[in-house]
């Protein structure tokens, strides 16, 4: 069995999920294939590994045992990796494909990080989630990171960073908002294929607020442009500009007292991010590394 680690990598997903549904979505791969990879170990060592409870699994004594090996050997290859790729030798561009908010703010940073993971070039793609998935089906980018889960056939999404969605503005404006304040504003909304607004728009929709009728006074497709539109806005003009962004856009602005945001009054607009890669390169060297990466980045 030590010669497919596979199933073991399976059983400490499962351990590290705490759940054979969430191990499935972590593998890309069914619940009935979980079950069946621990039930195989099971019947390899002949004893019982994992106990489901009500509140998640838990180990038996022997798949104590069983998990401080399998960590020891995730270990051991994990160190291997680099000589491995140095084994495999490409060189090659690894092409990276983003969403705004994600491709401008949040992985630029890291793209060095990457670079000297796998000791080759990266680039990086942006544009809307839906043409970034479209772009790895094509094969024209090997990992996407987006901001809503678009599922399709054949691709693997892996939750990724948490992000939340607040209203902002260059003027102060109350930190908790009622939904009559919203109709108070100057609007510059993001264009109708974008995730955020369609987000915005359904949370807008549940407590009731009428979009139609805000004051819009544009409509932009980029974060970048719709950031500095407001913040080069009129200050004292009697309507402050405002929009819905995502908190890692504005973080930076934010911290330096540039703008300002602000919550609807008893609601939280959260997402997930999401890095996803096609099911035929799960088991690709490169993949596993930049995917490795970016799990462990926690925060930006």
């Amino acid at each position: 069995m030590l010669k497919d680690f596979a199933k073991l990598h399976t059983f400490l997903t499962v351990i590290k999920e705490k759940s054979f549904s969430k191990a499935s979505a972590k593998l890309g791969i069914s619940q009935p294939a979980v079950t069946q990879q621990i039930k195989f170990i099971e019947e390899y060592l002949d004893t019982k590994i994992v106990e489901r409870k009500k509140n998640g699994i838990k180990l038996t004594k022997e798949g104590e045992d069983l998990y401080r090996i399998a960590v020891r050997l995730e270990k051991a290859i994990s160190s291997s990796e680099k000589d491995l790729l140095k084994i495999i030798n490409k060189e090659f561009t690894f092409v990276l494909g983003a969403s705004f908010a994600i491709g401008n703010y949040v992985i630029p940073p890291q793209i060095q990080k990457i670079k000297d993971k796998i000791n080759n070039e990266v680039y990086l793609r942006v544009a809307h989630s839906d043409d970034i998935i479209d772009q790895l089906e094509d094969k024209k980018i090997d990992i996407a990171l987006i901001e809503s889960a678009i599922f399709r056939e054949g691709i693997i999404y892996r939750e990724w960073l948490e992000d939340e969605l607040v209203i902002f503005s260059n003027q102060p404006i109350p930190k908790q908002l009622k939904k009559e304040d919203l109709y108070k504003f100057d609007w510059i909304c993001r264009d109708e294929n974008s995730h955020t607004r369609k987000l915005t728009s359904e949370v807008f929709e549940e407590i009731g607020v009428e979009c139609s009728s805000f004051n819009v006074i544009g409509v932009l497709s980029s974060p970048t442009a719709i950031k500095e539109s407001i913040t080069h806005a009129d200050k004292t003009a009697p309507r402050p500009v405002v929009s819905v962004m995502s908190r890692h856009v504005i973080a930076d602005d934010v911290a330096a007292g540039k703008i300002y945001e602000a919550r609807i009054k008893g609601y939280k607009i959260s997402r997930k991010f999401y890095i996803a890669y096609t099911k035929d390169r799960k088991h690709d060297a490169f993949i596993d590394n930049v995917v490795s990466f970016l799990l462990n980045i926690r925060s930006v």
